[in-house]
């Protein structure tokens, strides 16, 4: 309770088993003003605070069974009650009583008979320090709830933007689809097989410290953007029907740096490491091979980021086992013999075991997501169109 002078009445307990005692002090505490209650021992003492905790306590030291001390023990350990002042009031006057008081936590002494002078201004003032400290309390509870509240708002806001980030990302890769007529399912099959395939190789151990469900999630809306660059590419070499001359297909293959230093210059204007860098790297990457035989750069192995790697499986099934305007859907079983071939040399052996691993949740995600008549994008058409 917040001392008042007066107006308001603090609560008093007073703690002596001698009842004479207890008399003389509430006497005296009512006449100030003081709301007084009193216990003859120190269990019942523990009681009473349990029920009505009091703003001050006035607690005697010798009493029988739970003595003061004990009583001011278990006071100051529960942070329900540690706060709350005790002012020892005893007729021991002995150092090492004095001494073994504070150390059980007693905020002041008054010895009996005490002057009632004294015995007034040591609990004004210890009253005085107690609304200070539950002002204290009042605050770090606000700011507590203050915090609360814009960690709340902060999440919310937080959750938007990737919400966004998201929308944005799928939205620039259907743009870029937007180009070709095999537009489909095919961006939503990519990023399910690689989300599929990174889950399960970190089931079994592999690159566990890199692939966290973060960084899958991460992987799984990037993916969508590997062919973004081919928004560069010429209609007459995007869009022919039938095969690229070689000429032709290495214009094609441009689309990597096309799409990658895109996404690099908006990474570095967004700031390092933005959630465009995954969707960056895929795009640079998803065409080199493990043997070094790939484009743009020749990378080979580790050189080459495991999102890559990832999405160059999922991406070359689903060209698979996709119909074409040149050729017709590979069944699952060819589309899958393919990609075993390449385990080794066009890709890492463990990425192809973990495909074979989830084969059955592939197949659901195939059948699942078919085509909706308008066709498909892009996966390794380029390559199948080489003269």
């Amino acid at each position: 309770m917040i001392v008042a002078e007066g107006l308001l009445a603090n609560r008093v307990l007073v703690v002596d088993d001698l009842v004479e005692n207890t008399c003389i002090l509430e006497a005296f505490l009512g006449a100030k003003g003081y709301e007084v209650s009193s216990a003859t021992s120190g269990e019942k003492a523990l009681e009473q605070i349990a029920a009505h905790p009091p703003d001050i306590l006035l607690l005697d030291l010798m009493m029988p069974g739970m003595d003061g001390y004990e009583v001011c023990r278990r006071l100051k350990q529960s942070p329900e009650t540690r706060h709350i002042p005790i002012i020892i009031v005893t007729g021991l006057h002995e150092r090492e009583a004095n001494i073994k008081a504070l150390e059980a936590g007693a905020d002041d002494f008054i010895a009996k008979p005490f002057d009632s002078l004294l015995l007034d201004a040591r609990i004004r003032s210890s009253l005085r320090a107690k609304g200070l400290q539950d002002r204290i309390i009042q605050y770090q509870k606000q700011l507590e709830a203050q915090n609360e509240e814009l960690e709340r708002h902060v999440r919310e806001r937080t959750t938007q933007v990737i919400r966004t980030q998201r929308v944005a990302v799928f939205s620039l890769a259907r743009l870029a689809e937007s180009r070709d007529t095999e537009t489909g399912a095919h961006l939503e099959r990519i990023r399910s097989y690689a989300r599929l395939i990174g889950t399960q190789l970190a089931q079994h151990g592999h690159y566990r410290e890199i692939l966290t469900p973060d960084f899958i999630d991460e992987i799984y809306h990037s993916s969508p953007l590997h062919d973004i660059g081919k928004v560069g590419i010429p209609d007459g070499i995007l869009l022919k029907p039938g095969r690229l001359t070689a000429e032709e297909f290495d214009v094609m293959k441009t689309h990597t740096l096309i799409g990658g230093d895109t996404l690099r210059a908006a990474d570095i204007e967004a700031g390092r490491e933005s959630f465009l860098a995954t969707g960056r790297d895929i795009a640079y990457y998803h065409h080199e091979r493990w043997d070094g035989n790939g484009y743009p750069f020749g990378r080979r192995g580790s050189e080459i980021p495991i999102e890559a790697r990832i999405v160059a499986v999922s991406d070359v099934y689903d060209a698979l086992s996709s119909k074409r305007p040149y050729k017709e859907a590979f069944t699952h079983d060819k589309s899958k013999g393919i990609v075993v071939e390449g385990r080794g040399t066009a890709f890492e052996p463990a990425i192809v075991d973990a495909f074979l691993e989830c084969e059955s949740e592939v197949l659901k995600i195939h059948t699942k997501l078919q085509d909706n008549g308008i066709g498909q994008a892009y996966g390794t058409k380029t390559q199948s169109k080489v003269a």
